[in-house]
């Protein structure tokens, strides 16, 4: 007897990271409007802080706040029939198993607990020594911290296919947490690519929580005066996969828009080709309406077969590293901190030099507060209160104990008004850097509920671009009479993230009028140039019509990539924000037609 399908099934995301708010899950429970909980723990660095736990306590290696949050809300999933996927296991999901095991059995609730497994690699380190890093080419490193595969969605749908309740699983891509729940409700099969490209729009919207419902979104100020009561979002998933966007009725927050579109662009590259493990995402025509208050429709995902590989997130140790930040105030606080710096970073080398230690691998000196992380573009250098900020590298942990001392005695030996030191001396810590490469989809033995799981017999694809993924894309604007120079906020919003070294900022016009000014204004080379200080690799502007924007990736913007970075910013969070100071010049006539937000 064929499964009944349901015409429509509600996902709601109450973590975005390790670390989000733990009232989130409990607002969507108790909300009765969903039929899965979904809550996504895990990023690289993440990964690793699981393996070191797990060395030092075999027990240990998985999201130890998981546990809790099912055995408090243990009793609503069970009255109401709510199911939920998350990805707590870590490196060590069986351990988070059995103690979600046993606080159900002490409660007496009975709940199925599956676990997928399988993407963990470490033990396999050797098998994969020759495989090279994805982006620069580099040797693995002999010794691995965490290696893990990104799986994909259909050993969830078939943990849920044998009656789960609960599953947890290791690493994955955070939206196969929901792909995997909508492939299981809707029956999609593995070769129906815009079914699964558009389940996994679905995951990647939900999957950073709060982000999709007007947190941390252009603009703010919309939103502000409901953040202590924000609104996690849920999505109501239809079989041909169009959805709707919302949040639980009564939380602030918003969703519009503007709010989904930034979602939709964060992190994802080349729009055309998002690379997943069961599909190659083309979402540069996907179409947003809103349909009611926070409420926006999202139709128009489209897909292509996924290639033979998967993608393996790798951490290891390079070094130590080390940070500082004091508080400097007075008149010429700017220099005051530019000083302390150079005069800290000379005395250390000096003292590394007579005790025969190395030089420094990496020093990244910010003075926040001065605009720093707008490099030539900063407007404020007469500021009278800053904070500076020191961050080292080095091979040897001594050498950074050195630094710890000599980063206190500035308080009575260098410019009056260093106060405010964060912490006292700063500890040593590994310091851990990303591998990332790809290994065969055959040679990753994924087992659920410790039975092997089977591939679904698929013929795979290349992972190219399609052949119109570099058209021009659109009118560009010609000059035409008077302007006025406007920043780029008053014609866009956008968003911005990282993807290892590189930066991914999406950029989308407030208006169709605006579009040909920033594709003629807004190019690649004009946007490397802005950001000259931080950007060291090429940029490229990929094209996202339906969103009416672009997706810029900036290569060597990070500083290393966000776990190894020295920066203050270091997953480029803020590199949205920055560019929203590009000036623009637009015609007069728009702006006295009132259109230009001033």
């Amino acid at each position: 007897m064929s499964k009944t399908r349901k015409a429509e099934v509600r996902i709601g995301c109450g973590a975005g990271f390790w670390g989000d708010s733990p009232e989130a899950p409990k607002q969507l429970v108790t909300s009765g409007e969903i039929d899965y909980l979904v809550l996504d723990y895990l990023a690289e660095v993440t990964m690793s802080i699981l393996a070191r736990a797990r060395a030092k306590d075999p027990a240990l290696g998985y999201a130890t706040d998981f546990p809790q949050v099912v055995a408090t809300l243990a009793p609503q999933l069970k009255a109401r029939g709510i199911k939920v996927v998350c990805n707590a296991g870590g490196v060590n999901p069986q351990a988070c198993k059995q103690l979600i095991d046993d606080k159900l059995k002490a409660a007496g609730i009975e709940l199925k607990v599956s676990v997928v497994t399988g993407d963990d690699l470490l033990p396999r380190q050797r098998e994969y020594a020759d495989t090279r890093e994805m982006f620069s080419g580099a040797a693995m490193p002999e010794k691995l911290w965490s290696m893990n595969a990104y799986l994909g969605a259909f050993p969830i749908a078939q943990a849920l296919d044998g009656g789960a309740d609960i599953v947890i699983t290791g690493r994955c891509v955070d939206s196969a947490l929901m792909l995997g729940a909508l492939v299981h409700e809707f029956g999609w099969r593995a070769d129906e690519f815009d079914k699964l490209s558009a389940g996994s729009l679905i995951g990647h919207v939900l999957e950073c929580g709060a982000q999709a419902t007007g947190g941390i979104s252009t603009d703010w100020e919309k939103a502000a005066d409901s953040w202590d009561n924000m609104g996690f979002p849920i999505a109501w998933c239809r079989a041909d996969g169009s959805f709707t966007v919302g949040k639980p009725a009564n939380t602030g927050g918003r969703v519009e828009v503007d709010t989904v579109a930034e979602q939709i662009v964060y992190e994802i590259g080349d729009p055309s080709t998002y690379l997943l493990p069961d599909v190659c995402c083309d979402w540069r025509q996907v179409q947003l309406k809103q349909v009611a208050p926070d409420r926006v429709e999202v139709t128009g995902a489209r897909g292509r077969a996924p290639t033979p590989y998967y993608k393996v997130s790798a951490t290891y140790q390079d070094g130590f590293r080390s940070t500082m930040t004091m508080m400097i105030g007075g008149v010429a606080a700017v220099r005051k901190a530019e000083a302390v710096a150079a005069a800290i970073l000379k005395r250390t080398r000096r003292i590394f030099a007579e005790r025969g230690l190395a030089d420094y691998l990496r020093t990244d000196v910010e003075v926040l507060g001065a605009e720093a992380n707008w490099g030539a573009n900063a407007r404020r250098r007469d500021t009278r209160e800053v904070i500076l900020k020191i961050a080292v590298h080095h091979a040897e942990k001594a050498a950074l104990e050195v630094f710890a001392r000599e980063v206190i005695p500035p308080a009575t030996s260098m410019a009056q008004g260093v106060t405010g030191y964060a912490g006292g001396r700063p500890t040593p810590a590994p310091l851990v850097r990303l591998f990332s490469c790809l290994v065969p989809k055959s040679s990753v033995a994924i087992t659920v509920d410790g039975a092997a799981f089977q591939a679904p017999a698929l013929a795979y694809g290349d992972g190219a671009p399609p052949a119109d993924a570099g058209s021009a894309g659109g009118e560009v604007a010609q000059s035409e009479g008077p302007t006025q120079t406007v920043p780029l906020i008053a014609l866009a919003y956008g968003r911005s993230g990282d993807k290892g070294d590189a930066s991914n900022v999406g950029i989308m016009a407030r208006r169709a009028e605006f579009l040909p000014l920033l594709r003629a204004q807004l190019t690649p080379e004009a946007v490397k140039r802005y950001y000259a200080h931080c950007v060291k690799g090429a940029v490229t502007r990929y094209e996202v019509p339906g969103l009416q924007g672009f997706n810029f990736l900036m290569q060597e913007a990070l500083g290393g990539g966000g776990i190894a970075s020295l920066r203050h910013d270091a997953q480029g969070k803020m590199m949205a924000q920055i560019l929203m100071d590009f000036p623009i010049a637009v015609p007069q006539r728009l702006i006295d037609q009132g259109l230009v937000r001033l």
